[in-house]
């Protein structure tokens, strides 16, 4: 097939699995179904990967819609290579668990950022900061 400029190349990739990265950090696993000239997505049996050191859990999502101004990066799942991971798969609990450990150690690290710089006569402005 010649190449098609934007969302059209999309097209070829209609009913493959796809793993689909999303702005907010999101990884989303599924089989693209539709899409637009706008590059929105609808993906069938979709999963949510969460990833947290070497150990990674699905949760399912079922259809999803995705806007395509969300979407980061986007490409075909190796079938074949697919369950040759280096990765230990462990429970949606576990992972979830795993995952608020690591955003509450982020935090801290932060706030001690914030408290070295403070030290230091830096002060961050909290709006921008959130910005």
């Amino acid at each position: 097939m010649n190449y098609l400029p934007g969302t059209a190349s999309l097209v070829e990739e209609i009913d493959k699995k796809l793993l689909v990265v999303l702005r907010d950090g999101r990884t989303l696993i599924g089989y693209l179904r539709t899409i637009d000239q706008f590059a929105n997505l609808v993906l069938h049996r979709t999963i949510e990967r969460i990833h947290v050191g070497k150990k990674y859990g699905d949760i399912p999502r079922g259809i999803f819609i995705v806007r395509g101004e969300n979407v980061v990066l986007l490409g075909e799942v190796d079938l074949e290579n697919e369950d040759k991971l280096p990765l230990e798969q462990v429970n949606i609990d576990t992972i979830l668990e795993l995952q608020r450990e690591q955003q509450v150690e982020r935090e801290l690290e932060q706030d001690r950022k914030k408290k070295a710089m403070a030290e230091r006569g830096i002060h961050v402005d909290q709006a921008i900061d959130d910005f």
